[in-house]
């Protein structure tokens, strides 16, 4: 079954949705297998006859949306001969017409749907379409960052586990393969919207950092304070990149880049951005 984080996505898509469109009705949900998905979120609906439904693939405007992979609309639902009616009892119960469903698409699989509707038949424009897709997207995008923080979190945790490119039995450069993964783990946090997924991400980004050779003092972890967005923007500086790529990596400008490493070598003591680099390792907080 999809997880809490899924929920906070669909609720803010659909709440965006409605804002956007003007569609006083949103709902959708996750597929829990690879044919069905349960409308588990619901935004201005008067009654509860939607939540919980299952849609299968290919069945109702919804399951032709999972079928097709593509966004499908109804004038009318009750009357359409484009779709089946399994679900007509509890549509009818909120009194829904109008129509809208658009798959979530994430790596070319459905992994889910979403609706828009209006209580009378008219036809959707371009508009209503455009802001359901839309919605759709927030939803692909926040999906797949989620994807690639678990799939850096299994990777990481392993290669930590292992320790530093000196471990026995260590690929040449996988110590490297950590640094570059914390980097990406570290730009990946502030876009990750579930606190608890953000706060594991965090905690191992803190792991790897404490696992690197170099391990850190006590006085000098005390004596060195660096904010998140430093640690990003000098995570970034160690794997080589300019203020302005640190800057399209971590979705900010490049002086404010500039403004975080200058804080950052401040604290850190350091004159240069190696020097700023070796100072942050030795406090543990870089691999």
């Amino acid at each position: 079954m999809p997880e809490p984080v899924d929920a906070v996505e669909m609720r803010t898509a659909l709440a965006g949705l409605r804002r956007t469109s003007g569609l006083p009705v949103a709902f959708g949900g996750l597929l829990s297998d690879a044919r069905h998905a349960r409308i588990a979120e619901l935004d201005g609906a008067r009654t509860g006859a939607l939540r919980g439904l299952v849609i299968s693939a290919g069945s109702g405007l919804g399951g032709k949306a999972i079928a097709l992979a593509r966004p499908c609309a109804v004038t009318d639902y009750p009357t359409s001969r484009h779709i089946s009616h399994e679900y007509d009892t509890a549509v009818a119960a909120e009194g829904l017409r109008s129509v809208v469903a658009v798959p979530v698409v994430v790596r070319r699989r459905v992994r889910g749907v979403l609706y828009g509707a209006l209580r009378t038949p008219v036809s959707l424009g371009d508009r209503t379409f455009d802001a359901a897709v839309a919605a759709a997207r927030d939803v692909e995008q926040a999906l797949a960052v989620r994807d690639e923080v678990r799939e850096l979190l299994a990777l990481t945790r392993e290669q930590a586990a292992a320790g530093p490119g000196t471990a026995p039995g260590a690929a040449p450069g996988a110590w490297e393969d950590v640094r570059e993964a914390h980097r990406e783990l570290r730009a990946l946090a502030p876009r990750v919207a579930d606190p608890a997924l953000r706060d594991a991400l965090l905690a191992v980004c803190g792991r790897l950092a404490s696992a690197s050779g170099a391990r850190a003092t006590p006085a000098a972890v005390m004596e060195v304070r660096l904010a998140p967005r430093e640690v990003d923007v000098v995570a970034c500086v160690a794997a080589g990149a300019t203020n302005a790529a640190a800057a399209r990596q971590l979705g900010l400008r490049p002086e404010t880049v500039k403004g975080y490493l200058r804080s950052a070598m401040r604290k850190l003591g350091a004159h240069t951005r190696l020097e700023a680099v070796v100072a942050a390792r030795r406090a543990g907080l870089l691999p």
